[in-house]
């Protein structure tokens, strides 16, 4: 039953909080699963030439991963501050961040104007990418979940989970398009600059939108408790929400931690490694991998909010576990259809990969956020999600690839993901269901209270 903080909000509103997240998300993702596309095609002749083309692009990769690592740091201070301030602020701060190191990274001088200091640069920028992106994506989807009907929040949620492949798909939409009317050497020229340029027309739009939605109604209530608290003569001071999370949350992060293992990594294989897998070992042009990628993530797009409604009816567990399981086993046929080289059989190759990996990925937005208390749930879901990608997104490419110059053959590869099937089907199924959570009661109280208040608070785990 959903309390009076959790009843859902008129459809009109909700429907314009989605698309807050939705259209947000989905700028952000562009931004970054763009640099993900031009890191495989051409930033390896551009900022790192003279090299091997697999070593070239190794080090493309790397810069890649870079952006990862500054995710954890993204999400340690938006998480503290949306847990502070509220969630929209901060939403609209990464925003900013984002579209600018994108639209930069279009202005960029390549290594044959500036040499060594061309790589330095790109970096740099891609730190701040990872840094932004770090505190979007629990700030996005808090903000549809503390909104959205308690009995549909799997659903709801799932929508700014869609904002992956939303911006998958534009990312590559448009270098497809521009791989398609431009010679090989006018895009590696120019013609890659204008994805990352047209980033600053997506941000104006984005703004715009998220500008207009509402703060958390959940995170205002948990915010007047607080402050209630804190002035009340006996108040010891709140706890930092970092601390918090570790003291409350702690197997709830590192649950989070483990389920993402198989999501994240599956994913960046799928969509990134899959272009330099294909033009390189399957002998497949650059055009027809990005346009098996581009047809997929519409597949992908469609299944998530399916699969986020039927964690609704079945629970969040089920539905994980099934995506993660699914993307184990298909691993092999993946790489065997994408060998035959035929254009059909990589999109059903990628299509039924994301699809899978969807199962995981919808779900993941309101297991999460029911795992944490309100004035901690910013930290502790961004926490839980971005320090996983360090170990699994970030490196996935660089060590697909890797594995691909060492041993000539996709085998290890299938293997590296099979194992992390495996760490996430172990954290998953060590944790318990959370559909049934109202986002108002997972509430500990702080360490101001009294302990038999904390006992009654205390979400169960």
């Amino acid at each position: 039953m959903a309390s009076a903080a959790t009843a859902p909000p008129p459809p009109a509103s909700l429907k314009r909080i989605v698309a807050a997240s939705l259209i947000g998300t989905t700028i952000e993702w562009y931004d970054f699963f763009l640099y993900g596309s031009a890191a495989a095609l051409v930033f390896n002749k551009l900022f790192f030439p003279g090299s091997d083309p697999l070593v070239g692009t190794l080090l493309s990769f790397l810069t890649y991963a870079v952006g990862f690592a500054a995710r954890p740091l993204g999400a340690l201070v938006f998480g503290h501050y949306g847990d502070r301030l509220g969630r929209k602020k901060l939403l609209v701060l990464s925003l900013l961040l984002m579209g600018g190191a994108t639209f930069a990274i279009g202005l960029l001088p390549t290594h044959a104007t500036v040499g060594s200091a061309a790589p330095v640069l790109l970096t740099t920028l891609r730190l701040v990418q990872g840094f932004a992106l770090g505190g979007e994506w629990g700030g996005a989807v808090l903000l549809v979940s503390e909104h959205g009907d308690a009995r549909r929040r799997g659903f709801w949620a799932s929508w700014p989970q869609t904002g992956a492949p939303a911006g998958q798909l534009l990312a590559t939409g448009v270098l497809s398009l521009l791989t398609a009317v431009l010679s090989d050497e006018a895009f590696v020229s120019w013609g890659w600059r204008i994805p990352f340029l047209l980033s600053g027309v997506l941000v104006i739009v984005g703004l715009w939108i998220r500008l207009s939605v509402d703060e958390s109604p959940v995170f205002q209530q948990a915010l007047a408790r607080a402050e209630a608290r804190s002035a009340a003569p006996d108040a010891v001071a709140e706890k930092l929400p970092l601390v918090s999370v570790l003291r409350h949350h702690w197997r709830d992060v590192l649950i989070a931690m483990g389920a993402r293992m198989a999501e994240n990594i599956s994913y960046y294989v799928i969509t990134a490694f899959i272009l330099v897998y294909a033009t390189t070992s399957a002998g497949v042009s650059r055009q027809t991998a990005l346009n098996a990628v581009l047809i997929a993530s519409a597949v992908h797009f469609a299944v998530i909010p399916a699969w986020g409604a039927l964690s609704d009816r079945i629970g969040r567990r089920p539905v994980y576990l099934l995506g993660a399981a699914g993307v184990g086993l298909w691993m092999f046929p993946f790489f065997s259809l994408i060998d035959t080289g035929g254009f059909g059989n990589m999109i059903l190759a990628v299509t039924v990969g994301l699809v899978l990996h969807g199962a995981m990925y919808a779900p993941q937005a309101a297991f999460f956020s029911e795992m944490f208390a309100t004035r901690m749930r910013y930290s502790g879901a961004s926490i839980g999600a971005q320090f996983a990608s360090v170990a699994a997104g970030a490196p996935a490419p660089l060590i697909a690839t890797a594995l691909l110059s060492d041993y000539g053959d996709s085998t290890p590869i299938s293997l590296y993901v099979i194992a992390a099937v495996v760490l996430t089907l172990i954290a998953v199924g060590a944790a318990k269901e959370t559909r049934s959570r109202d986002l108002a009661a997972v509430d500990p109280a702080t360490d101001a209270e009294p302990a038999a208040a904390r006992a009654a608070d205390a979400p169960a785990v």
